[in-house]
């Protein structure tokens, strides 16, 4: 069994012709050659696997030939490699500087490559500099690093820099097919693509992954094959969620996305691939522009079919929603509810009015629930929509004779109150109750002989007199009038007390009942009323309900939900006479201790042994 070697050793360049993607160095190399003027210090700079250590050597192996040599000599005894990671010392410098003086035995030139020399301590460059700016004509030496800003100025400066650029992805697809060729592989263009990509532009990786899925899938590759290999989201991901995004497809764009992370996909990684696939689209919609695209020629049609489906402006919008996700995203603390919100965004767009259409910077248009298409719905699901529309139509009609009874009711009291004829009407037409009754509308479309039904909006009087009072200013003589005959209104349409219960109750009950009351307050997040009504024990007498605060702004703040706290004593207590009583008493601010020093205080009050217990053990408050 002979012993595997891999790509990237077994197909490594041996002559300046062969390297791929660094054509303007190595011509230059080439030239410096021929004519004889070749630099005695290099450096080659840039990122991995692009070529700085191969063009090192085959510059070694090129400056000693002279046509006299035997075929495939390497010249080895005239190259010498050194790791500056393991022997960054001054004294693997001073060695160095020795065996520099010695000339070669064979060829002209002794060669020093240096591999990354950054890692060099600041002593060994300094003990370095003498000998790189003045080295014997027989020596040359060659710097390779991935950290150029790592080196001293004055090494810099005493070197000719080559500055090697990272392989595009064709150029590498290019080399990874004649590979594929040589090995008698069968590999798919669009697989050979994504391995390029994967690469980020370090030819040493792409043909360490073009040997890893060879491992996994022998001579057939395939892109299916490479996705599963190296995980990573193939753009068929893109094109169907950017078709759902296109259709308005908000469910299933989701359950796309839930599929895409139980596969073990970042969230990030997909919105920043989305992001460009947008920008792939929008670049195929002009067909000069359509060569930026670094794709295979089967995808590049397919990029270019869906762009004609996609709209000039939902591409624009939905760049910048999804580069703003992608900005936000590292600092959300909820990243899915992120990427899940720009989703929804996204499939927005194209459903949104052309009135409602806003900028980037400020709200979003999303588009509502009841306006998501549903699927369609089975037979028992006929029965509960028979039925909810049953339950609306009797709302309704009750609705409809509240408002009967309270048009006659108030048609009855107008004469008595004296209120201004065309003002009572303004407020009566513009206010109205938030008592909105609307009938369910069914899912498929209203035949002619039951036509869609209008809402139906419930005018409650008392609840409009409120809201009239409240909007009524007291800057003016007048509004203080309209103010008043306001007031008198709200009165006169009170319930009558007469027919109502009046069961009698104790005190305890009336507790019992005013702590229900606080925990339905803390249920709707009122915390600084849920304070308030808290802050003291409420006391009875009779039927009114004594309550007093330390100060005037507490006191407003209670009156303001006086009214719903009396509705719900009197209804849980059975008894319409239950009135409050509001009181303000400066001195019970006394009662409630902010201070350390004030807690202490009182606690000293209820037990004095804690003073002794604070001097015995010399305590500090």
């Amino acid at each position: 069994m002979e012993q595997f070697i891999v790509s990237a050793r077994k197909y490594r360049p041996t002559a300046f012709k062969d390297v791929v993607g660094q054509q303007a160095i190595t011509n230059t190399l080439d030239n410096a050659i021929a004519n004889n003027h070749l630099a005695q210090a290099l450096l080659f700079t840039g990122p991995r696997g692009v070529g700085k250590t191969t063009c090192a050597r085959i510059l070694a192996k090129k400056i000693n030939q002279d046509g006299t040599e035997k075929e495939g000599e390497d010249f080895a005894f005239n190259i010498f490699e050194l790791d500056a990671a393991s022997n960054n010392s001054v004294d693997d410098i001073r060695n160095l500087i020795d065996q520099v003086r010695i000339p070669p035995q064979v060829g002209k030139y002794k060669v020093y490559i240096i591999d990354e020399v950054h890692m060099l301590s600041s002593a060994a460059f300094n003990a370095f500099l003498k000998t790189l700016e003045e080295p014997p004509k027989h020596a040359i030496f060659i710097l390779a690093t991935t950290e150029k800003h790592k080196i001293i100025p004055t090494i810099l400066s005493r070197c000719q820099i080559f500055d090697f650029r990272r392989i595009t992805v064709q150029d590498i697809k290019g080399h990874l097919t004649e590979v594929a060729k040589a090995e008698n592989i069968d590999a798919e263009d669009d697989a050979l693509h994504i391995i390029a990509q994967k690469a980020d532009g370090a030819l040493r990786d792409a043909l360490s992954i073009f040997d890893r899925v060879v491992s996994f899938s022998g001579k057939n590759l395939t892109r299916e094959a490479v996705t599963e290999n190296l995980n990573v989201l193939d753009y068929t991901y893109y094109f169907n969620v950017t078709q759902l995004l296109l259709e308005n497809k908000i469910p299933e764009v989701l359950l796309a996305y839930n599929t895409i992370l139980s596969r073990g996909f970042d969230g990030h990684h997909f919105i920043m691939g989305l992001a460009s696939h947008f920008r792939d689209l929008l670049v195929c919609q002009n067909q000069e522009t359509i060569g930026l695209l670094e794709v295979g020629e089967q995808v590049k049609t397919m990029y270019f079919e869906q762009s004609q489906k996609a709209p000039y402006d939902f591409l624009l919008d939905a760049i910048q929603i999804a580069n703003t996700c992608d900005l936000q995203y590292k600092t959300s603390r909820n990243q899915r509810l992120l990427v899940e919100l720009c989703l929804l965004q996204l499939a927005s767009i194209t459903a949104q009015p052309e009135k409602k259409k806003t900028s980037v910077t400020s709200k979003r248009y999303v588009i509502p629930p009841s306006q998501v298409k549903a699927a369609e719905p089975t037979p028992k699901d006929d029965t509960s929509n028979s039925q909810e529309v049953k339950a609306a139509e009797e709302t309704t009609t009750i609705a409809q004779e509240i408002v009967e009874t309270t048009s006659k009711k108030l048609a009855e009291e107008e004469p008595k109150e004296n209120i201004p004829t065309n003002e009572a009407v303004t407020n009566k037409s513009v206010s109205t109750s938030k008592i909105v009754v609307e009938e369910k509308k069914e899912q498929e479309p209203p035949t002619p002989t039951d036509p869609e039904k209008p809402k139906r909006v419930i005018e409650r009087p008392q609840i409009l007199a409120e809201r009239n009072a409240k909007k009524v200013s007291a800057l003016s003589i007048k509004s203080i009038q309209k103010k008043q005959e306001l007031q008198r209104e709200l009165v006169a349409q009170q319930p009558d007390q007469k027919n109502l219960p009046k069961e009698t109750f104790t005190e305890p009950e009336m507790i019992t009942a005013w702590n229900e009351y606080t925990k339905k307050v803390e249920l709707k997040g009122q915390y600084n009323l849920l304070s308030h009504l808290s802050m003291g024990v409420p006391k009875l007498e009779g039927s009114l309900i004594h309550l007093e605060f330390p100060n005037s702004t507490i006191k407003v703040e209670v009156e303001r939900a006086k009214h719903e706290l009396l509705g719900f004593l009197r209804k849980k207590l059975n008894n319409y006479d239950v009135d409050l009583s509001i009181e303000v008493n400066e001195t019970e601010i006394k009662r409630y201790a902010y201070t350390p020093r004030e807690k202490f205080e009182k606690l000293k009050e209820k037990n004095p042994a804690i003073e002794k217990l604070r001097k015995d053990f010399d305590l500090d408050i």
